[in-house]
């Protein structure tokens, strides 16, 4: 009652969302409320939980750093944190990546990357989006994706774009077709996407290898593409990132979600070298002059650095190949069901569109509810993200769950 009081939630609707369930303790995959009730976490709290809930490494990381700097402004001035995260995460990426710009969540890093491609390709220049693309809520980002429900009452005040449908399952000659359209007819500068897969959008999955055939064009035509790896990043679509999957890395990543293991938010856009010496000169107008206050904060630059030694260690992956194979595994036995438009699996992720049903999103989400298993539903999507350090006997509890909808 006291947060019905005075908070108000993202993504909800007050006038009919039920009663927040207050958590008060998370341990590995699971949550904890106040009385108690152990709630399975199987979308990582959106998405960002890598290594289960409140892990003693980070946590201890985190306290250390608080210990000896807390903050520092990041304009004139550097700290060990920041530099080693730079180094260990360029090291991890595909080749010809150079520079980390630290921003503080995956929308800022969207923006950012918008902004640096944008101020490079020069004036007038158009951005060419996906359709059902989610970048996040910063206006530069949300117009980047186009016009979709999360955004009807801004329409008004958005940039123009143009938009193809992504490259999904028997639909690649059609969104070749109309990349190659835009590409001739119009002066687009900047090419964004999310690699591989489309998270808030439905969590499509569309060909890797049309995508590099697409960033292979822009490149040929000095067109900056921009890959969103928000949500694909460290370790989620079986690699450690979606780009290792493509013939070429895009010219920008904007990284974030899971990069601090869950604990603290952190943002990272990525650029190549030559993109970052175009932005030198004795002009300090041609600077990039952008920026947050919290820009690469040591204690979550700390945590960003405690998440990678676990990400990079043995135990890891071995534990994403687990949970990868249990969902390929229920992919087999239920995949068909006759109440499934499709069944994909990339990775830890494990995607289910339900045929249309009224209240269907509604239904799901309390079924799971009851169940004490955290979800929640893209509409008729349904879909299972979980920690790495989910057990096989949680996987099945989820699976279970999963087969009540699909008798």
């Amino acid at each position: 009652m006291r947060d019905l009081a005075c908070i108000w939630h993202p993504f909800t609707q007050a006038y009919s969302a039920p009663a927040p369930i207050p958590i008060f303790k998370g341990e590995g995959a699971y949550l904890y409320s106040e009385t108690g009730e152990a709630y399975l976490d199987a979308i990582s709290s959106w998405w960002v939980n890598l290594h289960g809930h409140a892990h003693p490494y980070i946590a201890e990381r985190i306290a250390q750093q608080a210990r000896e700097l807390e903050h520092v402004m990041f304009a004139g001035f550097t700290h060990p944190q920041a530099i080693l995260f730079a180094e260990r995460l360029l090291a991890c990426l595909p080749s010809g990546y150079s520079r980390v710009f630290y921003s503080d969540n995956g929308s800022t890093a969207v923006e950012a990357a918008l902004k640096i491609a944008l101020q490079a390709s020069g004036a007038g220049k158009k951005i060419l989006s996906f359709t059902g693309a989610y970048h996040g809520d910063t206006f530069g980002a949300m117009a980047a994706a186009g016009k979709n429900r999360f955004n009807r009452p801004f329409w008004p005040y958005f940039f123009e774009i143009h938009s193809i449908e992504p490259p999904t399952p028997g639909r690649e000659e059609f969104s070749w077709r109309a990349f190659e359209k835009i590409l001739d007819g119009e002066d687009v500068g900047v090419f964004i996407f999310e690699p591989l897969i489309q998270g808030a959008g439905g969590m499509r999955l569309h060909s890797a290898k049309v995508l590099s055939q697409m960033i292979a064009m822009c490149r040929d035509r000095g067109i900056c593409t921009i890959g969103d790896e928000v949500m694909t990043g460290f370790g989620r679509t079986g690699s450690l990132f979606a780009c290792d999957r493509l013939d070429l890395a895009p010219d920008i990543l904007c990284l974030s979600k899971g990069i601090t293991g869950g604990f603290l938010p952190l943002g990272a856009t990525v650029v190549r070298e030559t993109l970052f010496a175009s932005f030198l000169s004795p002009d300090f107008d041609k600077a990039f002059l952008h920026g947050h206050s919290y820009t690469a904060n040591p204690i979550v630059c700390a945590a960003a650095n405690a998440s990678l030694d676990l990400l990079l260690s043995e135990e890891s992956a071995c534990a994403r190949n687990r949970i990868a194979c249990a969902h390929q595994e229920f992919q087999k036995r239920w995949g068909s069901s006759s109440k499934l438009l499709r069944c994909d699996v990339l990775g830890t992720i494990l995607a289910l569109e339900y045929r249309p049903e009224e209240n269907l999103s509604e239904k799901l989400s309390l079924l799971f509810r009851e169940k004490k298993i955290l979800v929640r539903p893209l509409q008729n999507v349904l879909y299972f993200m979980p920690p790495y350090c989910v057990s096989s006997e949680d996987l099945n509890k989820i699976y279970e769950v999963i087969t009540m909808t699909l008798a």
